[in-house]
């Protein structure tokens, strides 16, 4: 399925992303309580499944905090314009979001989870991944610049893209993420965002430094909370 995440701190539920493959995702993992979704970019496999809130919606009696990029937030307003209509140009059962404005600079909190947003290139394009305590996100990076860079430091666990093992204008390749764990130094990292060219998970995992794997649809794993 395309790449996405779900953290869980006490009853605090929060969803990072929310690709074509959000309604399999959150039944796969019996997902029954969502307290908002983050944004990492505005692409169509982090954004197209922004309808299946609806369940939630039904199910807990409100708007869906939905913590965006204004640049972001403008994209979602065009996608989904149904959605953000008012009056008598909205329609009974429409999906309710509410949005919430984030930006590099800005550290958030949703109930009793503190994001700290890490701004990266997504090729040209600048995007967001987030640490929490420390674990940190990043999906879709290309490059990081220093300054982005020092928030990384001291994770215990990491996961990045690797799209696979050639060279790519926007995303990570396989060396390419090996050689920002190698910088960053996480005691643990999980790959994400691969391609089917990246080869077959047992072949490739056993190539990898240790503390690397492969991520897969499901994988969940715990982080200390410092």
């Amino acid at each position: 399925m395309r790449t996405a995440a779900h953290l869980r701190l006490g009853i605090t539920s929060v969803a990072i992303d929310c690709g074509p493959d959000f309604r399999q995702q959150m039944l796969a993992a019996n997902i029954q309580h969502l307290d908002a979704i983050v944004m990492t970019h505005e692409h169509n496999d982090h954004i197209v499944g922004l309808d299946d809130v609806r369940p939630y919606n039904f199910k807990q009696g409100g708007d869906m905090p939905v913590f965006a990029t204004q640049k972001v937030q403008t994209e979602l307003r065009t996608r989904f314009a149904y959605v953000f209509a008012e009056g008598d140009k909205r329609y009974p059962g429409a999906p309710m979001v509410s949005l919430v404005q984030i930006d590099k600079k800005t550290v958030f909190t949703i109930k009793d989870i503190s994001f700290t947003p890490v701004e990266v290139m997504h090729g040209k394009l600048p995007i967001l991944g987030f640490r929490v305590g420390d674990f940190a996100y990043l999906t879709d990076v290309r490059q990081i610049e220093e300054p982005e860079m020092h928030k990384l430091q001291n994770l215990h666990t990491l996961v990045v893209n690797a799209l696979h093992h050639t060279e790519h204008y926007s995303h990570l390749n396989l060396e390419g993420a090996l050689d920002l764990i190698q910088t960053l130094k996480p005691q643990r990292s999980f790959l994400t965002h691969m391609s089917h060219r990246m080869g077959k998970h047992a072949t490739i995992n056993k190539t990898l430094p240790f503390g690397v794997e492969l991520g897969y649809d499901g994988l969940q794993f715990s982080v200390p909370m410092p």
